[in-house]
């Protein structure tokens, strides 16, 4: 019973920060959007100095969103398929070794991998834009002219390098909770390695893997420095790629908190709870897309 009491009370407690949290926000963005000259949904624009301050969250949210997206879209496929070349393909030794890898790739912090993507990736990103925009410059997301390297394309491509060992990891494991003999009765039946794997690894890790993509994707929303450091830190909404631009909610707290004044502080917290809502309503969304799965959840737990 004592266990039980403090197993129930350390999961509350989960609740009760994140209501702490949300508190905590809602508190201190209120005076911030109570003396917006702007709407502070609609507004791009990100002026809090003045008698005047008119700032919104439209550009940093829309920069926050396209960002994840696009990481998620370039490693998600590579992440499934070296987990998959881990728990399937590789020699149990080599798998072990590069499983070890990966998994300090994950603990690597996000500064090394924003200096990385603004020293040495920046070159090789400007290259890849210019060709981009010479073969599909009819695109409007290739249509830019310039100037190239930092902007939604250097900062998606860094960030999705970034989330990719979280979602190796965990679909690596969820793939190795497989039961043997589903495998073997799938191959027993005439299956080749990949039809086991599409008939039986892959359907019962659908769970683990909606969780680890998710996982990922929170990453990616909050991440603050690498993309401070990669992205052009212009105030706009475009689908375009190439150009220097982009802003996403955490990059512009990180780039403008230090030399704020108490108001600016205010707006820039408002801004935080915007993301913190966006991060709940994700989370909120991959847990009822994994309920709904409950033959795939009763399995995997």
């Amino acid at each position: 019973m004592v266990f039980r009491w403090a197993a129930t009370a350390s999961g509350s407690m989960v609740l009760v920060i994140i209501a702490a949290i949300a508190a905590f926000l809602i508190v201190k963005a209120i005076p911030a959007i109570q003396k917006d000259d702007s709407n502070f949904f609609t507004t791009k624009e990100w002026f809090t100095d003045g008698d005047h301050p008119k700032f919104g969250i439209a550009a940093t949210a829309f920069g926050t969103v396209l960002t994840a997206a696009i990481a998620l879209l370039l490693s998600v496929p590579v992440a499934l398929g070296i987990a998959l070349c881990l728990s399937h393909y590789a020699h149990r030794r080599v798998a072990s070794i590069l499983g070890f890898v990966i998994d300090l790739l994950a603990a690597v912090p996000s500064v090394v991998f924003g200096l990385w993507g603004r020293d040495y990736f920046f070159d090789p990103i400007t290259n890849l834009s210019k060709w981009l925009h010479d073969v599909a410059g009819w695109l409007p997301i290739f249509g830019s002219e310039g100037p190239y390297g930092k902007g939604i394309l250097l900062g998606s491509i860094v960030l999705a390098i970034m989330i990719l060992p979280i979602v190796t990891s965990l679909s690596r494991e969820v793939f190795l909770q497989t039961p043997p003999e589903n495998q073997e009765a799938a191959l027993a039946l005439g299956s080749t390695k990949w039809e086991m794997i599409r008939t039986a690894v892959l359907p019962y890790g659908r769970a683990g893997i909606i969780a680890s993509v998710m996982l990922g994707l929170g990453r990616a929303l909050g991440e603050t420095i690498a993309l401070a450091l990669t992205l052009g830190a212009v105030f706009k909404i475009d689908f375009d790629l190439l150009g220097s631009n982009g802003v996403t909610i955490a990059s512009n707290i990180a780039s403008r908190f230090g030399e704020a004044n108490e108001f600016g502080r205010s707006a820039l917290i408002a801004s935080g709870l915007v993301l913190f809502t966006i991060t709940l309503v994700v989370n909120m969304a991959a847990r009822a897309i994994i309920y709904r799965r409950r033959e795939f959840v009763g399995g995997s737990a």
